[in-house]
């Protein structure tokens, strides 16, 4: 089942209504007394429905969710659409002027737009939907950007999120600055990362293999229980990330406490 409302989040863009996704499991109405681990995803609109996503292609998870029975609430949440770079200023964690895009600086809103899921929109979850609101049973996933803020989210609010999923993360965007984050902030040696990248992916960035292994490698240093993949043939778009999402959910429930 798959419910969707409007939201505002003041703090990024005022009134301007978007739309938020809930993909519950089968029969949850039927056990009021379960609850449910929680995995929030970054570019909601592009999650469930093809007429909902950008390019008319979606993840197609609600066909997964159903087909696989798999215990879990799946919460989406739209991106900002402005054609001035609003995505990109929401869902980057760092301002930074970067030179692979075209020399533009960009206001990293990302804190902002974490502080706001952290404090107001999860709260609001764990109220109306049979969560588990606990840190081993919330995860956070995302692709591209949304990948990148992914692992900003599961270092930077370690408290908040146990498990994350960073699909082609946009790891090349602020290296020093995301080195430094991965090297410095503090992390509960029971973390989750599951990240991969698409093999045909790698030339659109130079050096993309060196950074892959170098984020690998920070995150080996710091304990994390780590999944990290070269899909073969990948590309960047959501009918292959739709084929990763058995790899990320593993992740997530391998040796969960249920």
């Amino acid at each position: 089942m798959i419910v969707s409302w409007e939201i505002t989040i003041p703090p990024l863009t005022g009134d301007e209504p978007r739309r938020a996704y809930a993909c519950l499991p089968e029969g949850w109405e039927e056990d009021d007394t379960r609850r449910y681990p929680v995995l929030y995803m970054f570019d909601g609109h592009n999650v469930f429905f093809d007429e909902d996503a950008t390019y008319g292609r979606s993840w197609r998870m609600a066909e997964y969710m159903e087909q696989t029975q798999t215990p879990l609430i799946v919460v989406g949440i739209e991106c900002n659409h402005s054609p001035d770079g609003g995505r990109l200023s929401e869902y980057s964690p760092f301002t930074v002027s970067e030179p692979a895009l075209n020399g533009g600086r960009i206001i990293g809103r990302g804190r902002t737009t974490m502080e706001w899921l952290v404090n107001e929109f999860k709260p609001l979850i764990d109220e109306v939907l049979p969560t588990l609101p606990d840190r081993e049973h919330t995860f956070i996933a995302g692709s591209s950007m949304g990948g990148l803020m992914s692992l900003y989210a599961v270092t930077e609010y370690n408290h908040v999120f146990s498990r994350a999923a960073a699909l082609s993360p946009s790891i090349w965007f602020a290296t020093e600055r995301l080195d430094r984050l991965l090297r410095t902030v503090p992390l509960d040696p029971d973390t989750v990362i599951y990240m991969d990248y698409g093999s045909n992916e790698m030339k659109f960035h130079p050096n993309m293999k060196k950074q892959f292994s170098r984020v690998t490698a920070r995150l080996l240093e710091r304990d994390v229980h780590l999944t990290a993949r070269i899909v073969p043939h990948g590309d960047h778009c959501e009918a292959c990330w739709e084929q990763q999402i058995p790899f990320m959910m593993e992740t997530f429930f391998y040796d969960l406490e249920e």
